[in-house]
């Protein structure tokens, strides 16, 4: 055992500050009481006991209070913050995947330890299932659930509840340190590709289209949506099916009329090309004899027409 008698040194005063116990650790479906505690699983919270919070304060630690939790049959370690100090004497209430991560079981013991933490400044997460990538805006969806945590650790696979479903990820990285605090914190998040995930596959573009000049006009039937005469089928007073059957004339390839490009398209460029005839071209001459209007020039109509007397 080694001991070093610094006077007032920043170190031994954290050895001094520090909260440490062990507790029989349980999931929050283990709560006794009628309220529902499932905003618990949301979360990276814990609930401790009372007597918690009265050695916590004697400590004079700094706030937020956070804590490693340590599995010591395991070697398994993750970070946490809490929530109420409401659970019963020597027992404290975990998120499930807070206990799968450290391997526990209901009833086994876990270290809770009080440490500081640096402020998260990036974070990089791996979806465990192509599925994540159905939600619209997934940095949003995160930040919302990310308020119910209060640190991150490198390592862990969190769960977050969104639209009645779990999804699972990885913390891949965290900067700038392999455990932070997000409290309060200015955070540029990261996806890494889901766990599973495959590109789809994109088609190479070898064959080239055939030009005008190779194309077969055969195929251009199918293209022709002009009115074709006689090519409907009849029906027969008696019944009888013979010679209603159309027999219309092949196409050749001169009787059909391929669209003529645009060579002066650009890109971004929409041109409506509408069927009408030019107008007439107008004359100088023309123009000025309409600019000149001469009033009650026209002409009238009579409906009745009268006779010439003899």
């Amino acid at each position: 055992m080694f001991s070093f008698h610094v006077l007032d040194h920043p170190m031994s005063r954290g050895f001094q500050n520090r909260f440490s116990t062990q507790y029989r650790c349980y999931s929050v479906s283990m709560l006794a009481g009628p309220n529902d505690r499932s905003d618990v699983e949301k979360g990276g919270k814990i609930i401790m006991p009372p007597s918690a919070l009265d050695q916590l304060s004697r400590l004079n630690i700094t706030y937020p209070m956070l804590f490693k939790l340590t599995n010591k049959n395991s070697d398994r370690m993750t970070h946490c913050g809490v929530l109420e100090f409401v659970a019963d004497e020597g027992i404290c209430y975990l998120p499930h995947w807070m206990m799968q991560n450290l391997l526990l079981e209901e009833g086994g013991l876990v270290q809770v330890e009080s440490v500081n933490l640096l402020v998260a400044t990036y974070s990089k997460f791996q979806p465990q299932s192509p599925d994540f990538l159905d939600i619209t805006n997934p940095k949003a969806v995160l930040e919302n659930a990310l308020r119910n945590f209060a640190c991150l650790t490198t390592g862990d696979v969190i769960a977050i509840n969104y639209n009645e479903k779990i999804y699972e990820l990885r913390v891949m990285e965290t900067k700038p340190d392999k455990a932070v605090s997000i409290i309060e914190c200015d955070m540029n998040v990261d996806f890494d590709a889901p766990l599973g995930y495959k590109e789809p596959e994109r088609r190479s573009q070898q064959h080239e289209e055939p030009t005008e000049e190779d194309a077969d006009p055969s195929t251009y039937a199918d293209m022709d949506t002009r009115f074709r005469a006689f090519t409907g089928s009849g029906n027969r007073l008696d019944g009888k099916t013979k010679g209603i059957e159309p027999s219309p004339a092949p196409l050749g390839p001169s009787d059909i009329i391929r669209g003529i490009p645009n060579y002066e398209f650009k890109v971004g460029r929409i041109t409506f090309i509408r069927n009408s005839r030019p107008l007439p071209r107008r004359l100088p001459e023309d123009d000025d004899a309409m600019n000149r209007f001469i009033a009650f020039s026209g002409e009238g109509q009579s409906l009745r027409k009268k006779g010439r007397k003899p």
